[in-house]
């Protein structure tokens, strides 16, 4: 496998990723909004629980998404500090 096909798989990967957060962004939106009008409607609001519960999970499946993806800038620099960390050190013979 060429490093074009890996890249691509990544890029593939990565993109599908973040179409997901958005589907799930849309429907936490869809749905919250409904709950909200019946939560009105009733005169209660319960509305409130659900949206902060839900809305908690959207954030936490962002982060994942937008900063710890394979491949990232942040997800790459904790790598790379962490390979300089375990690489093993080198003499100076002078």
């Amino acid at each position: 496998m060429t490093s074009s096909d890996t890249l691509d798989r990544l890029a593939r990967r990565r993109a599908k990723a973040k179409l997901g957060w958005f589907a799930h962004a849309a429907v936490y939106v869809a749905v919250n909004l409904v709950l909200i009008a019946v939560s009105v409607s009733t005169g209660r609001g319960w509305a409130l629980y659900p949206l902060l519960g839900w809305g908690l999970g959207l954030m936490l499946h962002g982060v994942s998404v937008w900063l710890f993806a394979p491949g990232g800038q942040w997800l790459e620099r904790m790598v790379q500090r962490e390979r300089s960390k375990l690489a093993p050190k080198r003499a100076d013979p002078w």
